[in-house]
């Protein structure tokens, strides 16, 4: 190696700086000399390093590919454990429920059971009710050709809605459950009672005129009993919910706050109990009654 001098070292120490000075300004006056030229040389180097950055990222990718797979796999065996679980609980309720129809159907076929004619049905889209004289009501667009009736039932997927109040051509007025207008006969389920539910303009009808010796319990399912002719025992209304004790309410099991379609049931074709022995008919609006001879008032 040639030696160098330090007077000469000392000297190109010194120029480094402007060395490299100069040529920053001169790739700087380059690059707005000729931007195409730049660009391209730049595109020219990464071309060539696409490989290089593919066989970096390749390992990559596949480490990441291999720890979502065994993430999967831990996955799919502990779904595997439920699945197999939920099948067992599954096939035993399978079971439960064959056993029991089953033996419902040799019950009815004992007691030469007649079953009860499924009533005919509307079914209509909810659409915005802008009218009425009620808080609590929606409007149901119905076909014209549909046989709607005053007082139908009107039920969603999970329970009772409503009660149709009006009807038109092409749409009906539907009475919810939760109108101050509303007042239903209702059987409380597990506390087996009579009740009242009334609506109040809220989101929760409370029960009302219960037997105070047996009150509503928590959670307990709310059914309509079957004393209003149009209105069948059975149909499902809600669950018992105290907001504060002593208040038992209703929570409605129809979603009535985002109502989209509805049922209308028509249970008016009821079956008509016979005349009990010794009943004296009532008269029919705008007839005369007359009486039998001896309940007829003597004259002076």
């Amino acid at each position: 190696m040639m030696p160098v001098s330090i007077q000469s070292r000392q000297a190109m120490g010194k120029l480094v700086l402007p060395f490299l000075i100069l040529v920053a300004c001169g790739i700087i006056l380059l690059g707005k000399a000729d931007r195409p030229l730049i660009e391209h040389v730049r595109m020219q180097v990464a071309d060539m390093l696409a490989p290089a950055y593919g066989l970096v990222a390749w390992p990559q990718a596949r480490l990441r590919e291999l720890s979502g797979n065994l993430q999967d796999i831990r996955n799919l065996e502990a779904e595997n454990i439920r699945l197999r679980t939920e099948n067992a609980n599954l096939q035993h309720w399978y079971d439960v429920a064959a056993a029991l129809a089953d033996e419902n159907a040799t019950l009815k076929a004992n007691l030469h059971w007649i079953p009860d004619d499924a009533p005919s049905y509307v079914t209509g889209r909810v659409v915005r009710d802008t009218s009425g004289l009620y808080a609590r009501a929606v409007l149901l667009s119905i076909n014209p050709d549909t046989n709607v009736r005053k007082d139908g039932i009107a039920l969603d997927g999970a329970g009772l809605a409503g009660r149709v109040t009006e009807v038109g051509k092409r749409s009906a007025r539907v009475l919810l459950i939760t109108d101050s207008s509303s007042r239903l006969p209702v059987t409380l389920e597990s506390s087996h009672a009579a009740a009242i539910m009334a609506g109040d303009n809220s989101a929760t009808p409370k029960i009302i005129y219960y037997p105070q010796d047996n009150m509503p319990v928590e959670g307990e399912r709310v059914v309509t009993n079957g004393e209003i002719e149009s209105l069948p025992a059975g149909l499902p209304v809600g669950h018992v919910h105290y907001l504060r004790p002593g208040t038992p309410v209703v929570i409605p099991a129809a979603g009535l706050e985002h109502l989209d379609i509805l049922r209308i049931f028509n249970y008016a074709d009821a079956v008509v109990p016979p005349d009990a022995p010794g009943r004296i008919p009532l008269p029919s609006v705008g007839r005369t009654m007359t009486l039998p001879p001896q309940f007829q008032p003597k004259r002076g």
